[in-house]
């Protein structure tokens, strides 16, 4: 999905680049809820022409002002984005087969799985079931042997089963060097019970003779929540790569989550460093599927020096009224701050109120004849997202004897964390 390219993710920002000023939008007169500009990630002017024109990135919403200085005005998108691609590549990964050629060696008795040493691609989002071409066993298999090169594999596969009529079915297959220098593992599984609860998901992770390292987990769940009854879909994935040479990674979180009457909500959290730089980002989006719609993103970075920056904004509507905000900032090394704040009013008749102010002394406060556009719908909903989910809907769960009802504890809610433990930090400026 993403392009890929030959060496490290460049950092989020250009350090000699002037601090873009704040765009504005031509008046209109009527209120129109269009597909609105999806949001883009942190981009980099290191970022090579051939990464951005291949990378499905999302477009940065469009804010406006209203009319302040000539200085002021003009269009812009925020330039806050890291080159997706595959960060610590090892001159094996050109030649690296494809999955739909690499999964289906895992049959028994078959011959080795060969390694795949590929870190995940950055800013991919969720993989597809397609994607990750999940072919589980109906037999158990444990197999292992050496090649010719002295390196070894293991494969093996098993069901294991508990109460309530769990059943979680599962695949996985590694391997490593003579030398332990290459290491690489993949696991594959699908999970079900009497409650109606589906689980399919994979986890890879390896590292490579330059002494890069990657990790990776998709998932996707069918449940029923337990206070609306509705069916619910959820996805995530979740995948981070160190290098070995330098002081440079990255880690990202996505999900997804999606109910029966279009209820959805979208988010990710993103972390990147490149020796001396450091940059997050965050967004979320969140339809209540009744018209009301809730997005916003932080993104934000820092030298080790201790300059930082970042951008913010919010908007929430509902009936072609609502409103947006948000800040862009500055921080020098010697503690001086630059920020400037602005908000927009849209009151449903073709009025919007503007307002805001920077701490060069500019401000402004106006009501405009405007259009108002904004996403009151998510451009892949529920419909979208059962039609792609086939192999999760027809996971056979065990059959329940007659008479027996699954045990459902309401008192507990899992635990839910940004980042894995001790990798990485979550928190802005």
């Amino acid at each position: 999905m993403t392009a890929c390219s030959r060496g490290l993710v460049a950092p989020p920002f250009d350090l000699a680049a002037p601090w873009p000023r704040r765009p504005v939008r031509g008046a209109a007169r009527a209120i129109r809820c269009c597909c609105y500009a999806r949001l883009e990630p942190p981009r980099s002017r290191l970022a090579t022409k051939a990464a951005a024109a291949a990378s499905p990135e999302r477009a940065e919403e469009r804010r406006a002002d209203g009319n302040k200085p000539a200085a002021a005005r003009g269009r812009r998108r925020v330039g806050l984005t890291v080159t997706p691609s595959l960060p610590f590549p090892s001159p094996r990964s050109r030649r690296q087969p494809k999955q739909h050629d690499f999964y289906p060696r895992c049959t028994p008795r078959g011959p080795a799985p060969q390694s795949r040493d590929t870190p995940p691609k950055r800013d991919t989002g969720i993989a597809s079931e397609k994607e990750w071409g999940i072919n589980l066993l109906d037999e158990a298999v444990k197999e292992s042997g050496t090649n010719e090169d002295g390196s070894t594999w293991y494969r093996e596969s098993g069901e294991d089963v508990g109460e309530n009529g769990y059943r979680s079915r599962w695949a996985r297959m590694g391997g490593q060097t003579h030398d332990g220098s290459v290491e690489w593992k993949e696991t594959w599984w699908e999970k079900s019970d009497w409650t109606g609860y589906k689980e399919l998901g994979a986890e890879k992770s390896g590292k490579n003779a330059e002494g890069d390292s990657w990790w990776e987990k998709w998932k996707e769940v069918l449940h029923q929540d337990e206070w609306s009854n509705l069916a619910r879909i959820e996805r995530s994935a979740e995948k981070q790569a160190k290098s070995g040479a330098e002081n440079a990674g990255w880690y990202e979180k996505w999900w997804e989550k999606y109910d029966a009457k279009g209820w959805t909500e979208k988010g990710a959290h993103k972390y990147g460093r490149l020796n001396e730089q450091s940059w997050w980002e965050r967004w979320g989006e969140h339809y209540d599927g009744r018209g009301s719609v809730l997005k916003w993103t932080d993104k934000w970075a820092e030298t080790d020096l201790g300059t930082r920056w970042g951008d913010k904004w919010e908007e929430k509507f509902f009936a072609g009224i609502g409103s947006r905000q948000g800040e862009t900032w500055h921080a020098s090394i010697g503690g001086d701050r630059w920020s400037r704040t602005w908000g927009e009013e849209h009151y449903g008749n073709g009025k919007v109120h503007k307002y805001g102010k920077s701490t060069t002394g500019e401000s402004w406060d106006l009501v405009v004849d405007e259009e108002t556009c904004y996403e009151a719908e998510p451009h892949y909903g529920w419909a979208d997202v059962v039609g792609d989910s086939t192999q999760l809907l027809s996971i056979q769960p065990v059959e329940r004897p007659p008479g027996v009802f699954p045990t459902i504890d309401f008192s507990s809610s899992p635990q839910h964390t940004d980042d894995p433990p001790g990798t990485l930090p979550s928190s802005s400026m």
